[in-house]
């Protein structure tokens, strides 16, 4: 027999009002009158324990039971008034019969899945280079471990692709969320330059493993009809990630440690892990899902239709790399300062989220991948040319949010594209390289543009050029696409 939401919060509720009162009543006095200070420590953290599960079991209440935003905040506010989950526990026994359970919306947990999975690697990116010189790190061996994650994250992503195709991604989905959270971790036990190449080694690969397992379960458990609009609204957490997770490991490494920040990211895994095992497990590809999946006119790994997903995503990823590193030097160049290349970033971020979670996700759905995917390449080479052009702040706004509207068009396209032109059987493999495409294209983009001979305005102008390309390429190509899958 299943427990009611209601019930389990109730009996967390109940647990966290006799901490409570067993913190006030006996802890603190004893104290404060008596001086051992232990008691405080001990029960306060075994009332924090508490108020975790509390939580926890606040928001599961209200996922499931979908009530108003009245009883959470109820709930909250309780915890924190003497007696106050007594008198809340009351009231909730006699809401428990006028609430039914609602059908749990596993789609929320592979949202927060990708989110995790990208803020694991956003949150590196502010904070790794100086975490590696304070162990010691040359400045070689600091730029080495930046790349480095990206490099055995590759592999994860083949390895996880394969494997997703034999075992199911739900078993993928667990191993990958369960060691990145071990793998964040280890990060404590780094004093050495040598234990942090390991330390990233393992924590490349392993998050690896995640993301084409995630991508492949909700595709294959989606209708065909809503995969564009299914794809940009999960590119509205890879967006919120990208905005919230530089500014956090920022302000909380400054005021704690780096450890600390990668700690905070592991606890939301293990939640995650734990939640998947309870809510994934059950899931099947649909027989809609299998039976469009069967009418599809190829099964290969290498129709062009799947190639061009895999070269929009290199380019998509190129280009974000070459803004990463050119941005911030051409900021410096024009007499700005440095915070003006963050709220940028910032900028092109939250334009992106808005195109996923507007009625303008819906295109994705009503016109061909193809086509929003031209859009979003020009679009965003595009930017990279005004970008070179752009001296004045208003102008460099106006520029990256242009290129937040290509990115969001490009994003769900090339993601479309890849569904559309696999089957579910070999969906797994194919999201593997894809997303193996993407590690490689931001390691290409900053390092590609480092080696050759450009100046800053040589380097966007370069970028913008090869996106034109690619963009033509797609629109043009159509009468080869035909042949190639025939």
């Amino acid at each position: 027999m299943r427990i009611h939401p209601i019930h389990m919060l109730r009996i967390t509720g109940l647990l966290d009002g006799i901490s409570l009162l067993v913190l006030l009543g006996i802890a603190m006095p004893m104290k404060y009158i008596w001086g051992i200070d232990q008691a405080v420590t001990i029960v306060g953290s075994i009332h924090g324990g508490i108020f975790t599960l509390y939580a926890l079991a606040i928001l599961y209440a209200a996922i499931r039971i979908q009530w108003s935003l009245l009883w959470p905040a109820a709930a909250v506010l309780a915890a924190f008034v003497p007696f106050g989950n007594f008198l809340l526990d009351w009231r909730l026994k006699k809401a428990q019969a006028h609430y039914q359970v609602k059908p749990f919306n596993y789609a929320l947990i592979v949202y927060s899945i990708v989110f995790f999975s990208f803020i694991d690697l956003f949150t590196q990116l502010p904070v790794m280079s100086t975490f590696a010189t304070s162990v010691g790190a040359s400045a070689f061996i600091a730029g080495f471990v930046v790349g480095l994650y990206s490099l055995t994250n590759t592999i994860g992503n083949i390895l996880s692709g394969i494997m997703t195709d034999k075992v199911g991604p739900f078993k993928i989905l667990m191993v990958g969320l369960f060691l990145t959270s071990i793998a964040l971790l280890l990060y404590h036990f780094v004093d050495q330059p040598y234990l942090l190449i390991g330390v990233r080694i393992i924590h490349g690969f392993v998050s690896g493993l995640i993301v084409p397992a995630a991508f492949t379960f909700s595709a294959n458990t989606t209708g065909n009809d809503q995969q564009g609009k299914k794809v940009a609204f999960t590119g509205t957490f890879v967006g919120l990630a990208a905005i919230i997770g530089p500014a956090f490991s920022g302000i909380m490494a400054s005021k704690t440690s780096v450890p600390f920040v990668f700690t905070c990211v592991a606890i939301l895994g293990f939640v995650l892990t734990l939640l998947s095992a309870i809510f994934l497990r059950k899931f099947k590809i649909s027989k809609k899902v299998k039976d469009a999946s069967s009418n599809q006119t190829s099964g290969s790994l290498f129709n062009l239709g799947i190639l061009k997903a895999y070269g929009g995503a290199f380019f998509l990823m190129f280009s974000q790399g070459v803004i990463a590193y050119l941005l911030p030097l051409h900021v410096q160049a024009l007499g700005y300062d440095s915070k003006l290349s963050g709220t940028l970033m910032s900028t092109f971020g939250i334009i992106a989220v808005l195109v996923f979670v507007l009625p303008t996700n819906r295109i994705f759905d009503r016109v061909a991948p193809a086509r929003t995917m031209a859009i979003g390449l020009c679009l965003m080479g595009l930017s990279q040319l005004l970008i070179s052009q752009s001296t004045i702040t208003l102008s460099l706004y106006l520029v990256l949010g242009l290129y937040g509207v290509g990115f969001a068009f490009l994003f769900p396209s090339i993601n479309t594209m890849l569904i559309k032109a696999t089957t579910a059987e070999l969906r797994g493999k194919a999201y593997g390289y894809f997303y193996a495409f993407f590690s490689l294209g931001v390691v290409a983009g900053s390092s590609v543009i480092g080696w050759l001979p450009f100046t800053i305005m040589e380097g966007f102008v370069f970028t913008g050029a090869i996106l034109l390309v690619f963009a033509l390429f797609v629109v043009f190509d159509k009468q080869s696409s035909r042949a190639w899958n025939h």
